[in-house]
């Protein structure tokens, strides 16, 4: 007697073509969201780099260097009223719009001695005061130099991703073990994860790639745009010019750092 419960070949291969074309769907899916993620992190850098040339226009000065900050969004002052923070890594005002001065030298900080490591952390919170960002943050270390990602430094589109500010010295004490070639001395927006935003566990080699040609050369050690890395993954040599991105890795192992001036 026959089975009428039974699925026949045809069944069978009608729910075959279906859960194909669903799985297609999502990996299709899954595939133009990521895109547009990279593609966010073009208009991230050009909103930043407009940001604050519009700062230094208005306030002759660059966000968390400036020396007359707490002139215009109060001292953050621990210590009274007014006058130069006693520890800006850690001073709060009685607004979250009160800051600390820079030392107005045109560098983000130096990266000689957590004592000299303020002025990235001001930046953010100096840029969001001024209305050129959106956002609030903190203007604080939020511990041992570090940082947590959408409070005191802007959340990139990109999972776990976020911006950093710094002045690049080359490959000096702070960055020695970042594997970053014949770096250039300059003012940068890092885009990394973790806490001190300069992990290399977001992008792939590829996706790295893709970024710096559209922007810039589509070279890891020459150019705007650079490509690091913490162990030896994101580029095939750490020398220009015979660096080259890792294509054949598919791991996320790059972070991006861009000069702006």
């Amino acid at each position: 007697m026959r089975n009428t419960n039974a699925f026949s070949l045809v069944e069978l291969s009608i729910v075959l073509v279906i859960l194909g074309l669903l799985t297609g769907g999502i990996l299709t899916g899954q595939s133009l969201i990521r895109a547009a993620e990279l593609r966010s992190v073009v208009t991230e850098f050009q909103r930043y780099q407009t940001a604050i040339r519009s700062f230094q226009d208005k306030y002759m000065a660059l966000p968390g260097d400036m020396r007359n900050a707490t002139r215009f969004w109060g001292s953050a002052n621990t210590a009274g009223a007014g006058g130069e923070c006693a520890n800006p890594l850690t001073d709060v005002g009685a607004v979250s719009s009160n800051t600390c001065n820079g030392n107005g030298n045109g560098m983000i900080d130096s990266p000689a001695g957590p004592s000299a490591r303020y002025e990235e952390y001001r930046f953010w919170q100096q840029l969001a005061n001024a209305g050129l960002i959106e956002g609030t943050y903190s203007g604080l270390d939020t511990g041992s130099g570090s940082y947590t990602i959408g409070t005191n430094a802007p959340r990139s589109r990109i999972n776990n991703a976020g911006w950093k500010a710094l002045y690049m010295i080359g490959n000096g004490s702070h960055y020695v073990n970042y594997n970053w070639g014949s770096v250039s001395e300059g003012n940068v927006l890092f885009l990394g994860s973790g806490a001190w935003v300069q992990d290399p566990t977001i992008l792939t080699p590829e996706e790295a790639w893709n970024i710096d040609t559209k922007m810039d050369d589509g070279q890891p050690d020459q150019g705007k745009i650079k490509g690091g890395q913490r162990v030896n993954a994101c580029v095939t040599n750490t020398a220009a010019p015979a660096a080259e991105y890792n294509l054949t890795n598919a791991s996320a192992v790059c972070m991006l750092l861009f000069y702006w001036n």
